[in-house]
């Protein structure tokens, strides 16, 4: 927005095209999931009765090694439909984040039409506005680069488990990209949650092999985006310890559900830097920050 009125575009309309953006991208996103999962769902009784024949095969071949295990019992306690229901609940969870859109969308059109007057109404609220203003904008330029450089290594992260999936040929993949771009922004775990589906689809599918090559795909993408690519452009990092990004991950799904997860990180940088304006709360945001953080505290002391 600030962008555009930057080009001489009036506020009234900058803000409706960047809600125009908006909606073209989120619904654009929802069609591609949903139509995706319609037809995953069609394919479901399928890809059930290929899952009880995996069991019987491996039944045999540890009957091979001298394990033997009742058949009818193994398919009793181990039910493919419940396995592939799983499969089926996580992508609902996805479609899920997309149900309060027009909640949300109205909440960042208020949003936009108070950003202009924000600042003044800080200097007139506040003993030190200077200051405060100080510590928001560099909590807004924090969030800023984080989700940017978040969101672009969740694109190259969808775009290569995409390709990885298309050209070993596991069924949908388009949906499994989208899944796995959106779940790189949940810290620690996203990435292992997005892999499961379609490695447990392509031994439905394929067989061992391609199920052994997904997954290695997919720990060879999300070591290289997650250990090089992404430390390389956050810098110094969150300033944010493991452990916190692991139990803000907790706190905030616990809280707010799938949206907390995926924003977990940012809201725990407004938490953090929100401690870190007060001297009383200095050691709080301390013991939230990453060993680096600490250590430039320390000498800055």
């Amino acid at each position: 927005m600030d962008w555009l009125k930057r080009h001489y575009v009036p506020g009234w309309l900058a803000i409706m095209l960047v809600i125009a953006l908006i909606v073209v991208l989120g619904m654009s996103l929802a069609g591609l999931v949903g139509q995706s999962m319609n037809d995953f769902s069609a394919k479901l009784p399928q890809y059930k009765a290929q899952l009880s024949d995996k069991l019987v095969w491996l039944t045999s071949q540890l009957e091979v090694l001298d394990i033997h295990i009742d058949r009818k019992q193994l398919l009793a306690h181990f039910d493919p439909g419940m396995a592939m229901g799983l499969v089926s609940g996580l992508l609902s969870g996805l479609g899920g984040v997309m149900t309060n859109f027009m909640l949300i969308l109205l909440t960042v059109v208020f949003m936009l039409f108070e950003a202009e007057s924000f600042p003044q109404k800080v200097h007139v609220a506040l003993d030190d506005p200077a200051m405060k203003l100080k510590h928001i904008d560099r909590f807004l330029d924090s969030v800023k680069n984080y989700l940017a450089i978040k969101t672009g290594v969740s694109l190259l992260t969808g775009l290569l488990a995409g390709v990885l999936l298309y050209v070993i040929g596991v069924d949908h993949f388009l949906l499994w990209a989208v899944a796995a771009f959106l779940l790189n922004y949940v810290p620690n775990i996203g990435s292992i949650i997005a892999a499961l589906p379609p490695v447990l689809l392509a031994l439905v599918q394929l067989g061992p092999s391609s199920a052994g090559l997904v997954a290695l795909g997919y720990m060879a993408i999300n070591m290289i985006m997650g250990n090089v690519i992404e430390p390389r452009f956050m810098g110094r990092g969150l300033g944010l310890s493991t452990l916190v990004v692991f139990l803000s991950l907790i706190f905030w799904g616990w809280l707010l559900g799938a949206v907390g997860m995926l924003l977990s990180v940012p809201l725990t940088m407004i938490v953090k830097i929100a401690l870190e304006s007060g001297h009383d709360s200095l050691w709080l945001a301390t013991l939230l920050g990453s060993e680096q953080v600490s250590g430039a505290v320390n000498d800055e002391e």
